[in-house]
């Protein structure tokens, strides 16, 4: 009968701790799939808005289009899992400075949770400071080319 008894001041607290160790073990690995869902799906966002910028200036950047504005209306979600997120780009010039790069940031609001992004461009592009606000009914990329060739890319407000 001894042996039951250690058995039971053994076992018992092991059980009382598993009671209260595996709820918040799976409550914190479940908190990290969510923040790897989230950034991920706000990554392919930021790639998404990347890959229209690059299309419609290379759409603009030809010998063949005249000076004038299009205004390009994003097929991107304005709420990803319920969180509206904004974003905002940086021009930079490259080291070999034949091209220039916008860097593209995203982030949640409301939440800690952001990506960047960088898209390759043409010499002949500049960026107005803009922000990009998912949920607004205005959420576009404007290009405007003039008749000196330059584009000037800016998210629409």
């Amino acid at each position: 009968m001894p042996q039951v008894a250690i058995e039971y001041v053994i076992l018992v607290p092991i059980l009382i701790l598993q009671i209260f160790l595996f709820p918040i073990a799976a409550a914190s690995i479940m908190n990290v799939w969510i923040d790897s869902r989230r950034t991920l799906a706000l990554e392919e966002t930021a790639s998404h808005l990347g890959s229209s910028i690059q299309q419609l200036y290379f759409s603009l950047n030809r010998t063949s289009i005249t000076a004038g504005e299009v205004t390009n209306k994003l097929e991107i979600p304005p709420f990803i899992e319920g969180y509206p997120y904004s974003g905002n780009g940086t021009l930079r010039t490259a080291s070999n400075d034949s091209i220039k790069i916008l860097d593209l940031s995203l982030k949640y609001r409301g939440l800690a949770i952001s990506t960047a992004t960088s898209v390759q461009l043409g010499q002949n592009v500049a960026w107005r400071e803009s922000m990009f606000v998912s949920n607004s009914t205005d959420a576009c990329v404007i290009a405007q080319k003039f008749s000196n060739g330059t584009i000037q890319l800016s998210f629409g407000s």
